[in-house]
């Protein structure tokens, strides 16, 4: 599913214009990509859990020549499924 799709769902739920079902999506994914960057977790009971992963500068090999390079330290979005999600995913209800 991508977000229009999605958009398209929450409109025929909710029963709102699939303009308004787009801006709500968008307005979602702004807070959460906001609350990220501000370095805070996003908890969406029933959902899961996104954060905020660091990794660790290191050292590399280049693939093509095998010349050692150094990786920048980075941060990454972590996602981590509730469990209801997790165990309907895996048969277990």
């Amino acid at each position: 599913m991508n977000q229009s799709e999605l958009a398209e769902k929450i409109a025929t739920s909710a029963g709102v214009s699939r303009a308004e079902a787009g801006r709500m999506v968008d307005a979602v994914l702004s807070a959460i990509s906001a609350s990220l960057e501000a370095g805070e977790d996003v908890r969406l009971s029933g959902l899961g859990v996104f954060s905020i992963g660091s990794r660790a500068a290191r050292e590399g090999r280049n693939p093509a020549t095998g010349a050692t390079i150094k990786i920048a330290a980075s941060k990454s979005v972590k996602f981590k499924a509730a469990k209801k999600i997790s165990d309907g995913l895996n048969g277990k209800k």
